[in-house]
């Protein structure tokens, strides 16, 4: 896409070279652009953007993102392909070279978040009304994990998962100002997740993003943005570090909230023996 966009170049009109220079500086954020928000990042009209894309012979803006988002994880992957070829070559140690890569994502993430980020999270977490987490596709065992040890510690907490868009927004419908909404994603990045933040910022919900660096697009509508390293060496995207942080921002509510918190785990150990959550009969053994 970048080199045929820079083949086509001096085709161009003068207002759809700004496009151009912003696409080719800002290429990895385009792929999750409206052709509004585009047009608006340009300096340029909407109906620029779609005479930009018309001249690059797409049919529409939404090919034009497809191809963009295509290029984006190619350019992703391919570093993945060939570290992944050493491997296969050399696949001794198999676990230890995982393990050691998960432990300096972690390492790699300590210092990525601020302490005054940390806390401003923490303090949106614990006064919202509502907190609704957003986590689809690889990233919705991470927002199951969050939701259930939030649940433990304060009411209206909702996982957002489906990876319908309509879904998405009808479970945000209710949103309201001073809520808070927590959406993770990791390249590839999710452009359901985004447009349900965007959906999100409109509405004037309080943002949390849990991301991989500065870059990524899910940054563009918080202000609140928690940062981690997901890098591996195949296809799969190590989730490490991202429940790290996600850790951090439950222990760290837990100790503001410690009392209450006890309280709520006191009544709920009572409901788990009575109906037996975790010592169900069919895997008690005979009794001697």
């Amino acid at each position: 896409m970048t080199e045929e966009l820079k083949e086509q170049y001096d085709n161009l009109s003068s207002s759809q070279k700004k496009v151009a220079d912003y696409i080719l500086d800002n290429d990895e954020e385009v792929a999750f652009m409206t052709a509004a928000r585009l047009a608006a990042a340009a300096g340029v009209s909407e109906s620029t953007v779609v005479r930009f894309v018309s001249a690059l012979g797409y049919d529409g803006f939404t090919d034009f993102q497809q191809a963009m988002a295509e290029e984006m994880q190619d350019r992703l992957i391919s570093p993945k392909k060939s570290q992944y070829k050493k491997l296969k070559a050399d696949p001794s140690e198999l676990m230890r070279k995982v393990l050691v890569r998960d432990a300096q994502n972690i390492v790699d993430s300590i210092h990525l978040v601020p302490d005054s980020t940390y806390d401003m999270a923490m303090d949106l977490l614990q006064n919202a009304p509502h907190v609704y987490v957003i986590g689809i596709r690889g990233c919705a065992p991470l927002a199951e994990y969050m939701v259930y040890y939030l649940s433990l510690m304060r009411p209206d907490v909702k996982a957002v998962t489906s990876s319908n868009i309509s879904e998405l927004f009808e479970q945000l419908s209710w949103l309201k100002k001073e809520d808070v909404v927590v959406g993770m994603s990791f390249p590839r990045y999710s452009l359901r997740t985004l447009k349900a933040m965007e959906y999100a910022n409109n509405q004037g919900a309080r943002l949390i993003t849990i991301t991989d660096n500065e870059y990524s697009p899910m940054n563009m509508y918080s202000s609140c943005n928690l940062w981690a390293r997901t890098d591996m060496i195949t296809m799969v995207d190590s989730i490490v570090a991202p429940m790290s942080v996600i850790n951090a921002l439950i222990v760290g509510l837990y100790m503001k909230n410690q009392e209450i918190v006890d309280r709520n785990l006191e009544r709920m150990e009572k409901l788990w023996d009575d109906f037996q959550t975790y010592d169900p009969d069919e895997m008690a053994g005979p009794e001697e």
